[in-house]
């Protein structure tokens, strides 16, 4: 006789608990599962056997606060099935995903991943760098195919020490590429939307001039309509034949079919990409390039990352409903 009194004391207390509505499940939540948010209600949407629209309309002019991992985009049409909604958090590194501009009009708070994930984006770019130039996969290719008792050589690579790295967007990932490339002696330069007035960088506000003058350009920044296709056909041949890019931020910054055409017409040495323009999607002339390194948008999960997301997205949830200020705050209108 106590089981259906202790499934109705559970009922009871998950009617109380803070409801947080996740319309797809966020990658820490793939790894680590959902125990580290059990103080609140978690409404997924996924595990309905409704259609979207209706499973909000259940929850229109209750649900206060929601968990977005950045795929799902956040448009007008969305927030009109919500209307109560007052928090997005979202662990995604760009916000590129959401209608900033609707959300400032209806007064919706944004909590993002910070800089929870800058480190290791950095380190990942700085791996890319390295593998480009030190042709690191192509390496291990060659061994494996049994081709290094044969006759023919393996190519030289390039050293990183005194390479002029030109780094679009210096904002807390930016930032942490910089302190690398700075200890392995390279010469760092930037562009951003303002100068940093705390750093010493030269400051470059044309992305083209950047181009010119670097012997490698690292992509930092967010995609906004300003920065898609940013770096085009004449940015690429700016950087020039031995010039090498990396993308660690959003794929559309960089007009990929020109990027192909560039390698394919050795305008550029080599690419280092974890981000593609029309994602999971790769253009298949890359994966014949030798000079090129692919990686499937891993650059901010890692098992310390997603340990620390945990607690961020835990933090942000717990203030908001504390009526306390947001860990991360993009705008708290």
């Amino acid at each position: 006789m106590a089981t259906p009194n202790h499934l109705g004391n559970h009922d009871h207390r998950s009617k109380e608990l803070p409801q947080v509505l996740v319309l797809e499940p966020p990658p820490i939540m793939k790894f680590y599962g959902d125990q580290f948010l059990n103080d609140f209600q978690l409404l997924k949407a996924w595990e309905s056997p409704l259609p979207l629209d209706q499973f909000l309309s259940i929850h229109a002019q209750s649900v206060k606060a929601l968990l977005t991992p950045g795929r799902y985009p956040l448009t007008r049409n969305i927030l009109q099935l919500i209307p109560s909604l007052q928090l997005v958090v979202t662990t995604s590194a760009g916000l590129n995903h959401i209608d900033l501009p609707e959300f400032q009009r209806r007064g919706i708070a944004i909590a993002s991943a910070g800089d929870v994930y800058s480190e290791d984006v950095a380190d990942m770019a700085v791996g890319l760098l390295i593998n480009v130039l030190r042709k690191i996969s192509a390496a291990d290719r060659y061994v494996r195919k049994g081709l290094w008792d044969t006759k023919a050589e393996f190519p030289l690579g390039s050293k990183l020490c005194s390479k002029r790295v030109g780094i679009v967007g210096l904002g807390s990932i930016g930032q942490e590429v910089a302190k690398r490339l700075q200890a392995f002696g390279c010469r760092v330069m930037y562009t951003s939307r303002n100068k940093k007035p705390f750093v010493s960088y030269p400051y470059y506000s044309n992305v083209l001039e950047l181009a010119a003058d670097s012997d490698v350009l690292i992509i930092c920044c967010g995609l906004t309509e300003q920065t898609r296709h940013m770096i085009n056909k004449d940015v690429m041949l700016a950087l020039g034949k031995e010039g090498v890019v990396i993308n660690i931020g959003r794929g559309a910054i960089i007009d990929e079919k020109e990027l192909v055409q560039c390698l394919v017409q050795r305008e550029l040495a080599g690419a280092g990409l974890d981000v593609f323009e029309n994602e999971p999607h790769v253009p298949r002339e890359l994966l014949a390039m030798d000079n090129v390194v692919l990686s499937p948008h891993r650059a901010v999960h890692t098992p310390e990352s997603l340990t620390a997301m945990c607690e961020h997205v835990k933090g942000n949830l717990e203030a908001f409903f504390s009526n306390k200020p947001l860990l991360s705050p993009v705008m708290n209108i």
